[in-house]
Protein backbone atom coordinates (compact mmCIF):
# COMPACT_ATOMS: atom_id res chain seq x y z
CA UNK A 1 0.00 0.00 0.00
CA UNK A 2 1.18 3.78 -0.99
CA UNK A 3 2.25 5.80 2.34
CA UNK A 4 -0.40 8.26 1.34
CA UNK A 5 1.49 10.80 3.89
CA UNK A 6 4.60 10.64 1.76
CA UNK A 7 3.04 12.00 -1.10
CA UNK A 8 2.76 15.21 -2.29
CA UNK A 9 -0.85 16.27 -2.26
CA UNK A 10 -2.01 18.69 -5.40
CA UNK A 11 -1.83 21.87 -4.70
CA UNK A 12 -2.02 25.10 -6.29
CA UNK A 13 1.40 25.27 -8.26
CA UNK A 14 0.39 21.70 -9.58
CA UNK A 15 -2.86 23.30 -10.79
CA UNK A 16 -1.23 26.32 -12.09
CA UNK A 17 1.38 24.20 -13.86
CA UNK A 18 -1.18 22.11 -15.79
CA UNK A 19 -2.61 25.80 -17.12
CA UNK A 20 0.64 26.35 -18.02
CA UNK A 21 1.39 24.13 -20.65
CA UNK A 22 1.18 24.52 -24.02
CA UNK A 23 -1.95 22.38 -25.19
CA UNK A 24 -3.82 23.50 -22.29
CA UNK A 25 -3.50 27.10 -23.60
CA UNK A 26 -4.27 25.80 -27.15
CA UNK A 27 -6.83 23.94 -26.54
CA UNK A 28 -8.59 27.13 -23.90
CA UNK A 29 -7.34 29.49 -26.79
CA UNK A 30 -9.34 27.66 -29.20
CA UNK A 31 -12.78 27.60 -27.04
CA UNK A 32 -12.42 31.48 -27.03
CA UNK A 33 -12.04 31.75 -30.55
CA UNK A 34 -14.39 29.23 -32.06
CA UNK A 35 -16.49 28.27 -29.40
CA UNK A 36 -17.11 31.40 -27.44
CA UNK A 37 -20.25 31.64 -24.70
CA UNK A 38 -22.45 28.25 -24.52
CA UNK A 39 -26.02 28.94 -25.57
CA UNK A 40 -27.00 28.65 -21.83
CA UNK A 41 -24.47 30.92 -20.13
CA UNK A 42 -25.84 33.66 -22.61
CA UNK A 43 -29.04 32.98 -21.15
CA UNK A 44 -28.11 33.31 -17.68
CA UNK A 45 -25.52 36.44 -17.94
CA UNK A 46 -28.40 38.17 -19.80
CA UNK A 47 -30.98 37.24 -17.39
CA UNK A 48 -28.92 38.24 -14.35
CA UNK A 49 -27.07 41.12 -15.32
CA UNK A 50 -29.27 43.30 -17.34
CA UNK A 51 -27.55 46.11 -17.39
CA UNK A 52 -24.81 46.08 -19.50
CA UNK A 53 -22.68 48.80 -18.32
CA UNK A 54 -22.09 47.07 -14.95
CA UNK A 55 -19.19 46.40 -13.67
CA UNK A 56 -18.18 42.74 -14.24
CA UNK A 57 -15.63 40.78 -12.71
CA UNK A 58 -14.49 37.43 -13.91
CA UNK A 59 -12.50 34.51 -12.66
CA UNK A 60 -10.80 31.92 -13.91
CA UNK A 61 -11.26 33.48 -17.56
CA UNK A 62 -8.77 31.42 -19.08
CA UNK A 63 -8.17 32.66 -23.05
CA UNK A 64 -11.40 34.66 -22.74
CA UNK A 65 -13.75 33.00 -23.83
CA UNK A 66 -16.59 33.96 -22.11
CA UNK A 67 -15.52 37.79 -21.42
CA UNK A 68 -14.76 38.17 -24.77
CA UNK A 69 -17.89 36.80 -25.35
CA UNK A 70 -19.68 38.44 -23.05
CA UNK A 71 -17.91 41.84 -24.81
CA UNK A 72 -20.10 40.69 -28.33
CA UNK A 73 -23.17 40.79 -26.12
CA UNK A 74 -22.64 44.46 -25.62
CA UNK A 75 -21.40 44.36 -21.79
CA UNK A 76 -18.04 46.83 -22.03
CA UNK A 77 -17.45 47.08 -18.18
CA UNK A 78 -15.35 43.70 -18.03
CA UNK A 79 -11.94 42.70 -15.68
CA UNK A 80 -11.41 39.40 -16.63
CA UNK A 81 -8.80 37.45 -14.40
CA UNK A 82 -7.21 34.45 -14.12
CA UNK A 83 -3.95 32.66 -11.96
CA UNK A 84 -2.54 31.59 -14.81
CA UNK A 85 -0.12 34.32 -16.24
CA UNK A 86 0.55 32.51 -19.40
CA UNK A 87 -3.30 32.30 -19.50
CA UNK A 88 -3.40 35.88 -19.38
CA UNK A 89 -0.85 36.87 -22.21
CA UNK A 90 -2.68 34.64 -24.58
CA UNK A 91 -5.85 36.10 -23.79
CA UNK A 92 -4.07 39.58 -24.24
CA UNK A 93 -2.97 38.63 -27.91
CA UNK A 94 -6.27 37.37 -28.75
CA UNK A 95 -8.19 40.31 -27.57
CA UNK A 96 -5.98 42.43 -29.36
CA UNK A 97 -6.60 40.88 -33.03
CA UNK A 98 -10.10 41.02 -32.19
CA UNK A 99 -10.28 44.42 -31.03
CA UNK A 100 -11.68 44.04 -27.62
CA UNK A 101 -11.51 46.07 -25.03
CA UNK A 102 -11.94 43.56 -22.09
CA UNK A 103 -9.57 44.46 -19.19
CA UNK A 104 -7.28 41.85 -18.36
CA UNK A 105 -5.15 40.77 -14.85
CA UNK A 106 -3.53 38.23 -13.08
CA UNK A 107 -5.31 37.32 -9.92
CA UNK A 108 -5.65 35.06 -7.33
CA UNK A 109 -9.38 33.94 -6.12
CA UNK A 110 -8.45 33.44 -3.06
CA UNK A 111 -6.05 36.96 -2.57
CA UNK A 112 -8.20 39.17 -4.74
CA UNK A 113 -6.05 42.82 -4.13
CA UNK A 114 -10.04 44.39 -4.94
CA UNK A 115 -11.43 47.33 -2.67
CA UNK A 116 -14.79 46.28 -0.77
CA UNK A 117 -17.89 46.42 -2.80
CA UNK A 118 -16.08 47.14 -6.33
CA UNK A 119 -18.25 45.07 -8.41
CA UNK A 120 -21.74 45.19 -9.78
CA UNK A 121 -21.29 41.05 -10.64
CA UNK A 122 -18.88 38.29 -10.69
CA UNK A 123 -18.76 35.24 -12.94
CA UNK A 124 -16.60 32.04 -12.43
CA UNK A 125 -17.51 30.03 -15.21
CA UNK A 126 -16.34 26.50 -16.78
CA UNK A 127 -16.19 24.60 -13.22
CA UNK A 128 -13.11 27.29 -12.67
CA UNK A 129 -14.08 27.15 -8.92
CA UNK A 130 -13.70 23.61 -8.23
CA UNK A 131 -10.38 23.84 -9.52
CA UNK A 132 -8.91 25.36 -6.76
CA UNK A 133 -7.47 22.58 -4.67
CA UNK A 134 -8.95 22.53 -0.85
CA UNK A 135 -12.16 23.24 0.26
CA UNK A 136 -10.91 25.56 2.73
CA UNK A 137 -9.68 27.38 -0.49
CA UNK A 138 -12.73 27.11 -2.27
CA UNK A 139 -14.21 29.16 0.71
CA UNK A 140 -11.66 31.72 0.74
CA UNK A 141 -12.05 32.35 -3.30
CA UNK A 142 -16.08 32.55 -2.39
CA UNK A 143 -15.42 35.00 1.05
CA UNK A 144 -13.39 37.00 -1.43
CA UNK A 145 -15.71 37.14 -3.82
CA UNK A 146 -18.35 38.15 -1.73
CA UNK A 147 -16.35 41.10 -0.07
CA UNK A 148 -15.30 42.91 -3.63
CA UNK A 149 -19.32 43.07 -4.56
CA UNK A 150 -21.58 45.49 -4.06
CA UNK A 151 -24.91 44.69 -1.50
CA UNK A 152 -27.34 43.25 -3.91
CA UNK A 153 -24.97 42.34 -6.74
CA UNK A 154 -24.76 38.20 -8.18
CA UNK A 155 -22.58 35.78 -8.44
CA UNK A 156 -22.70 33.27 -11.22
CA UNK A 157 -20.73 30.18 -11.71
CA UNK A 158 -20.98 26.66 -12.26
CA UNK A 159 -19.28 22.93 -10.71
CA UNK A 160 -20.40 19.46 -12.03
CA UNK A 161 -22.30 17.60 -9.45
CA UNK A 162 -21.37 14.38 -7.44
CA UNK A 163 -24.66 13.21 -7.49
CA UNK A 164 -25.30 12.86 -11.08
CA UNK A 165 -27.44 10.04 -11.64
CA UNK A 166 -24.04 8.78 -14.86
CA UNK A 167 -21.13 9.08 -12.27
CA UNK A 168 -23.15 7.18 -9.53
CA UNK A 169 -21.55 4.38 -9.69
CA UNK A 170 -18.12 5.72 -10.49
CA UNK A 171 -18.74 7.96 -6.66
CA UNK A 172 -19.75 4.83 -4.72
CA UNK A 173 -16.19 2.95 -5.93
CA UNK A 174 -14.71 6.04 -5.11
CA UNK A 175 -15.84 6.15 -1.46
CA UNK A 176 -14.89 2.41 -0.92
CA UNK A 177 -11.77 3.70 -2.27
CA UNK A 178 -11.69 6.71 0.52
CA UNK A 179 -12.68 3.73 3.54
CA UNK A 180 -9.85 1.09 2.51
CA UNK A 181 -7.02 4.63 1.80
CA UNK A 182 -7.01 3.59 -2.03
CA UNK A 183 -7.72 6.12 -3.05
CA UNK A 184 -5.26 8.40 -5.78
CA UNK A 185 -2.77 9.53 -3.04
CA UNK A 186 -2.06 13.41 -4.40
CA UNK A 187 -6.16 13.75 -3.60
CA UNK A 188 -7.12 16.12 -0.54
CA UNK A 189 -10.50 15.41 -0.04
CA UNK A 190 -13.20 12.72 -1.06
CA UNK A 191 -14.89 14.63 -4.45
CA UNK A 192 -11.59 15.13 -5.68
CA UNK A 193 -10.19 14.18 -8.82
CA UNK A 194 -7.03 14.18 -10.28
CA UNK A 195 -6.40 12.26 -13.93
CA UNK A 196 -4.38 12.25 -16.65
CA UNK A 197 -5.33 13.98 -20.11
CA UNK A 198 -3.81 14.19 -23.13
CA UNK A 199 -3.15 17.57 -21.92
CA UNK A 200 -1.65 17.00 -18.63
CA UNK A 201 -2.80 16.05 -15.10
CA UNK A 202 -5.98 17.89 -14.65
CA UNK A 203 -7.59 18.43 -11.11
CA UNK A 204 -10.75 19.18 -10.25
CA UNK A 205 -13.43 18.80 -7.13
CA UNK A 206 -16.82 17.73 -7.65
CA UNK A 207 -19.15 18.86 -4.93
CA UNK A 208 -22.66 18.13 -3.95
CA UNK A 209 -25.29 20.29 -4.04
CA UNK A 210 -25.49 21.04 0.45
CA UNK A 211 -21.45 21.49 0.21
CA UNK A 212 -21.96 24.28 -2.37
CA UNK A 213 -25.13 25.80 -0.63
CA UNK A 214 -23.21 25.33 2.83
CA UNK A 215 -20.35 27.55 1.71
CA UNK A 216 -22.25 29.95 -0.15
CA UNK A 217 -24.40 30.91 3.18
CA UNK A 218 -21.19 30.35 5.19
CA UNK A 219 -19.88 33.89 3.85
CA UNK A 220 -23.66 35.64 3.41
CA UNK A 221 -24.92 34.54 0.32
CA UNK A 222 -27.66 33.85 -0.73
CA UNK A 223 -28.54 30.96 -2.94
CA UNK A 224 -31.43 32.44 -5.68
CA UNK A 225 -31.26 29.45 -8.65
CA UNK A 226 -28.94 26.04 -9.44
CA UNK A 227 -29.92 24.61 -12.67
CA UNK A 228 -28.21 21.71 -14.77
CA UNK A 229 -27.25 23.09 -17.69
CA UNK A 230 -29.39 20.64 -20.03
CA UNK A 231 -31.97 22.27 -18.74
CA UNK A 232 -31.33 26.10 -19.45
CA UNK A 233 -30.28 25.24 -23.26
CA UNK A 234 -29.70 22.64 -25.59
CA UNK A 235 -25.97 23.42 -26.09
CA UNK A 236 -24.38 22.61 -29.92
CA UNK A 237 -22.50 18.83 -30.60
CA UNK A 238 -19.02 21.39 -30.19
CA UNK A 239 -19.71 22.67 -26.23
CA UNK A 240 -20.53 19.29 -25.11
CA UNK A 241 -17.74 18.16 -26.25
CA UNK A 242 -15.82 21.13 -24.89
CA UNK A 243 -17.72 20.29 -21.41
CA UNK A 244 -19.63 17.85 -19.68
CA UNK A 245 -22.75 18.89 -17.77
CA UNK A 246 -22.57 20.96 -15.28
CA UNK A 247 -24.71 23.11 -12.72
CA UNK A 248 -25.57 26.87 -13.17
CA UNK A 249 -25.16 28.84 -9.79
CA UNK A 250 -26.70 31.96 -9.05
CA UNK A 251 -26.31 33.75 -5.64
CA UNK A 252 -26.66 36.95 -4.23
CA UNK A 253 -25.23 39.33 -1.95
CA UNK A 254 -28.20 40.55 0.20
CA UNK A 255 -28.49 44.42 0.35
CA UNK A 256 -28.24 44.59 4.31
CA UNK A 257 -25.13 41.88 4.88
CA UNK A 258 -25.48 42.55 7.95
CA UNK A 259 -28.90 40.54 7.95
CA UNK A 260 -26.81 37.22 6.03
CA UNK A 261 -27.76 34.05 7.19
Amino acid sequence: MVDLKSVKKVDADKVRDYFCGEKVLEHYAHAASAIGLWESESKVFQRVFPDKSASLLELGCGCGRISFGLWELGYKNLLATDFSRKMIERARRLGRAMDYGVHLRVADATRLTFEDDLFDGAVFGFNGLMQIPARINRQKAISEIFRVLQPGSYFVFTTHDRECAKWKKFWKREKLAWRKEKQIPELLEYGDRFESTDMGKLYIHVPTKADVVSDLREVGFKVEVDALRSQLANESDLVRKFSDECRFWVARKPEDVSRAD
